[in-house]
């Protein structure tokens, strides 16, 4: 580990050197850039994980001067997934500013990748307003990709925490339309009787009974297959249950169910 620190502190020296003395059309940069790189490899071998970062940060300012900005948001992925394991902050930053760039040229499905990274890192912290924000920026670029199931992913991450924040009318729009999309797709149709059943549930999270029995009617119109199963039958007995104020059968049928099928309520699929 000392012999990478030491390689990787001279290679900054020589970037350095490089940047500060001159090149011919932009020949110095490119000279850095392969040192810096080189420097940020050595940095991760020795563990160093701030100098790698802030390595790899000079790495991106050397291809921005060279306008390369693919190389430079990869700089940037770089330094992040260095600074994940010492600054989440830093990170964040990181793939924020790769993002940006991802978006100027168009990259757009990359850019929702590392936007989801910054949920899920938001997520880690448990800042789950910020990590909402993020995920739904991910669905909403997904989504223009025609990348479907890693927009409904991102959606159903935002439903899960719209439930834990007690928004549960934005849970339940989010699922009924993750529900409606999937029906007409032969891969993710098999979800749509759990998409239905949780935004069921957040119906019951409401407390209104009679709005669950129109769901229930509205979900069955939707997918008529939806009254066969096992999900339709609990959201009525549930509600049944309710609507009699009777704990004892409220218990029966969940434990029936979930003896059967772990109830993971807002998981995602």
């Amino acid at each position: 580990m000392a012999d990478q620190l030491a390689r990787a502190e001279e290679f900054e020296k020589k970037a350095e050197k490089k940047l500060s003395g001159w090149g011919l059309f932009g020949s110095k940069y490119e000279d850095a850039a392969d040192l810096f790189d080189k420097a940020a490899n050595s940095f991760k071998l020795a563990k160093s994980w701030d100098k790698a970062g802030s390595t790899y940060l000079k790495l991106a300012n050397c291809h921005l001067k060279l306008e390369s900005k693919h190389e430079a948001s990869q700089a940037y992925v770089d330094a992040a997934h260095c600074y994940k394991k010492t600054n989440i902050n830093e990170a964040i930053s990181c793939l924020d500013h790769a993002v940006n760039l991802l978006c100027d040229i168009g990259r757009l499905s990359m850019a929702a990748r590392y936007l989801k990274e910054i949920a899920e890192l938001y997520e880690s912290e448990q800042n789950i307003e910020q990590g909402v924000v993020y995920y739904e920026k991910s669905a909403d670029f997904y989504q223009n990709e025609e990348v479907t199931t890693s927009a409904n992913q991102c959606k159903q991450k935002v439903a899960q925490f719209a439930a834990q924040l007690e928004h549960y009318q934005k849970s339940i729009e989010i699922y009924e339309e993750i529900a409606r999309q999937s029906l007409n797709n032969n891969l993710l149709k098999y979800g749509v009787k759990g998409h239905l059943l949780n935004a069921g549930i957040c119906q019951l999270c409401k407390g209104d009974v009679v709005a669950i029995n129109n769901a229930l009617e509205k979900y069955q119109e939707l997918d008529p297959t939806f009254s066969g199963t096992r999900e339709y039958r609990l959201l009525a007995d549930i509600a049944s249950a309710v609507d009699e104020e009777d704990v004892a059968k409220f218990t029966d049928v969940v434990k029936e169910f979930d003896s059967m099928t772990p109830l993971l309520m807002f998981s995602v699929a």
